[in-house]
């Protein structure tokens, strides 16, 4: 008889969802689902509001990645009031977004999935997690939190707040850096370097050695990827222009507008998960599957345009074996990357004046009744669209989620796994976890991409043919 898996609540992800997970009669796994159970509200109760506010409201979806959501809702206020951005005012919102990407990335690797890593994944559960990492390597644990914290404190020398800082406006930012904050970066950048520099070292003797399996099992699969470039190519998280790459590199659109995105980008739903299936439209659903974020970030870019991330890149695409790498445990080795490019970044900014400048916001009314605003979260590109009337009030929005736009491959990831170790009805909690990893990968934002209220957790199910449930987990 076939049976069901259900692994509920997933663990160790920002959000609520369950996996099930379909065995046929022999006890091999048919297919795998990955539900999001959340409840989507932010589009909604927006409307009626001042599109000012949407900074502030939008920050309010989640509390790890709000520098995403408030640097989309300014740069689409940007557009509605169709003003061009000072270059300090430019700066300085590059500046806190890179701080965010190495403060979320950081948590990801450090406190969300090393535990696999360096306690194993068959490892007493109640151990695999941040508290067991400190008891087993305390100078690791020790120097990721540091390394999230100079993160975190960069947002909030800039904003006054580590989280949902109402700093970025439409037409710039509300604030300069102090004297002080800049001097307090320059202070901590050479030990946030050298964490970095000690984790991606670690990292890549992981993948030689008790990693190395993974790689062809978490997610090996052909996909397109998506992410902004700069007009040259080189890597970008908050300009440029959209580009999407086949798995060997080979260029299938550029130089698309944010603006065209409903020309290009189409969104299906599913009745059982509340997260929409984002795809590219001209391949249809679901053939049209793509993936954003760190990987496909390093795999669409030309360049990193700092020496030591060009470096890095190098190897990633050698380790790769080309111009992209398509399994989804890369993310990780990617996401360690991309925070030695934030650092480099940071390290080239600390001596531009214009940090300093307190000419950072252009100011006008509404001059134009529709705006798209695009930048890279950590998770991948985020899109805001607002339409308003006269007044400036919030007609109708839409937010494409980065987490929503890698649901297909989520899902792919999950069955690739699961078929892989489930078999005979063998349902070990170690298999469990590797599922539950596969998710992990993407660092997926539940909150974001539902925007949903209250708490969240995850959790697998297995089930029979004829859909009985046969076993569940449930983890907080």
């Amino acid at each position: 008889m076939s049976k069901t898996v259900v692994i509920d609540p997933v663990t160790r992800i920002e959000g609520h969802a369950k996996i099930s997970i379909f065995l046929n009669d022999a006890g091999d796994v048919d297919d795998a689902r990955f539900h999001v159970v959340e409840f989507r509200g932010f589009e909604k109760f927006c409307e009626g509001r001042p599109m000012f506010e949407m900074a502030g409201i939008t920050a309010r979806i989640c509390g790890i990645c709000p520098v995403s959501h408030l640097l989309a809702a300014a740069k689409t206020g940007d557009k509605i009031l169709a003003v061009q951005v000072p270059p300090a005012g430019e700066k300085l919102r590059r500046l806190m977004n890179l701080a965010q990407i190495i403060q979320s990335h950081t948590l990801s690797f450090f406190h969300l999935s090393s535990p696999d890593f360096l306690l194993g994944w068959d490892s007493d559960p109640a151990k695999r997690n941040v508290f067991g990492l400190m008891e087993a390597n305390p100078d690791l644990a020790r120097a990721g939190i540091r390394l999230r914290q100079f993160g975190q404190t960069v947002i909030e020398l800039l904003g006054a707040k580590k989280i949902h800082a109402a700093w970025a406006v439409p037409g710039g930012v509300r604030s300069p850096l102090s004297e002080e904050g800049l001097q307090w970066i320059r202070d901590r950048l050479p030990e946030s370097r050298q964490t970095i520099e000690t984790a991606l070292g670690l990292f890549k003797q992981l993948l030689d050695n008790t990693l190395k399996d993974e790689i062809d099992i978490f997610g090996q699969f052909d996909s397109l990827f998506m992410s902004l470039v700069a007009p040259d190519g080189t890597w970008e998280h908050y300009g440029g222009h959209i580009r999407f790459v086949d798995s060997q590199g080979n260029i299938v659109a550029d130089g698309l507008r944010e603006e065209d995105y409903q020309d290009f980008l189409d969104e299906a739903v599913e009745p059982w998960s509340y997260l929409k299936f984002p795809y590219y439209k001209p391949m249809g659903y679901p053939d049209g599957m793509y993936r954003v974020g760190p990987l496909a970030r390093l795999n669409v870019c030309d360049r990193m345009g700092t020496p030591d991330a060009d470096r890095e890149l190098q190897e990633f695409r050698q380790r790769a074996g080309g111009r992209c790498a398509t399994s989804s445990f890369m993310y990780h080795y990617a996401r360690l990357l991309e925070v030695l490019a934030c650092i480099e970044r940071i390290e080239q900014y600390v001596d531009d004046p214009d940090l300093l400048s307190s000419r950072c916001r252009a100011k006008a009314e509404i001059n134009n009744l529709e705006g798209v605003g695009v930048s890279e979260a950590p998770r991948g590109t985020l899109f805001h669209h607002y339409n308003v009337d006269e007044n400036g009030l919030i007609e109708k929005v839409n937010l494409i989620i980065a987490t929503g736009q890698n649901n297909l491959a989520m899902n792919k990831t999950v069955t690739q796994i699961a078929q892989h170790y489930i078999h005979n009805n063998d349902v070990a909690e170690g298999f469990l976890n590797r599922v539950e990893a596969g998710i992990r990968n993407f660092d997926p934002c539940l909150s974001c991409s539902t925007h949903a209220v209250g708490q969240m957790p995850l959790h697998i199910e297995l089930l029979a043919p004829d859909k009985t449930v046969i076993n569940t987990i449930y983890r907080d």
